[in-house]
């Protein structure tokens, strides 16, 4: 058995195509989409994925503005951008690159942000609206591009079994929320650290996401043949082989391929998505503005 590729990339840009008319639209109506994203520090990583962001603003006709700020700025003088951007009636979508400086506090900041402008879907505005089974409004976008690529894939997960490897309030929580409301019907579980059994738990499941950001964790051994694994981890390791000497990599082991029926590759897989969602909360954002 070899694996059907989820291919995230191909599937983000058919996302950002769509979108691209509803930018159109709203621009005709006298309002353009416009995320701010805020950049504090000097992280590489964080530089890499604003520029993936800006890139896909590009594409999507939405207008991009980046804040930049020191390593050294305080809580207040981030929250005080924050507030700024608040403000700014021609900002649809703020976002705060994380990880913020040593220092600050994400989820104070996220606090901040409001509602109606937080993107990333981590306020506990919108957390709360997805406990209460609303999905119409402003969803974190890893989740939410991993139900995208379900969707797309025709994967029917009506009682299956599903395991979400990682519990945090970006992905592994939420996520788990999304696989079990009306209509997604999986029942899910929870894996965390803390869990025994846990290659037991995988070997049972239809669908294993594995999101803790270890490399190669989930072996292949813990997949059930057919099942599908989205695999949301991304990791850079040691590789003597390779000119850069190193490779990314995700959470499972790359052999889990030859078991899984659907598996997401990494890179390209959920990643793209992410930002996709990205732009789908934006232009949204925008689209409540004008109603």
């Amino acid at each position: 058995m070899s694996a059907v590729i989820l291919d995230g990339k191909s599937l983000g840009l058919r996302v950002e195509a769509k979108l691209g008319d509803r930018v159109s639209q709203l621009k005709k109506s006298g309002i353009e989409p416009h995320l701010a994203v805020v950049l504090a520090g000097d992280d590489p990583a964080s530089h890499v994925y604003v520029r993936n962001k800006q890139r896909a603003c590009e594409r999507c006709g939405i207008k991009s503005t980046r804040v930049d700020l020191p390593n050294n700025v305080s809580q207040q003088e981030l929250i005080q951008v924050v507030e700024r951007l608040n403000a700014d009636d021609s900002v649809h979508g703020i976002l705060v690159q994380s990880p913020t400086p040593d220092g600050t506090d994400e989820l104070e900041i996220t606090e901040t942000i409001d509602p109606s402008k937080d993107v990333d879907g981590f306020h506990p505005t919108n957390l709360g609206r997805l406990v209460m089974g609303q999905v119409d409004g402003m969803l974190p976008c890893t989740p939410a591009g991993v139900m995208e690529l379900i969707k797309d894939a025709g994967i029917d997960l009506i009682g299956k079994k599903a395991v979400v490897i990682g519990r945090s309030r970006i992905v592994g929580m939420p996520l788990s929320l999304l696989l079990a409301q009306k209509g997604i019907d999986a029942t899910v579980t929870i894996a965390h650290s803390r869990t025994h059994d846990i290659a037991e738990i995988c070997r049972a499941a239809d669908l294993v996401v594995a999101a803790i950001g270890r490399a190669e964790t989930i072996q292949a051994d813990w997949i059930k043949p057919g099942a599908t694994v989205i695999d949301v981890g991304i990791n850079r390791v040691a590789d003597d082989s390779r000119e850069s000497g190193s490779r990314l990599t995700g959470d499972v082991e790359p052999e889990a391929a030859k078991k899984a029926g659907y598996i997401t590759p990494v890179p390209g897989g959920v990643g793209p998505m992410t930002i996709s969602m990205l732009m789908s909360n934006t232009v949204k954002a925008a689209e409540l503005r004008l109603n």
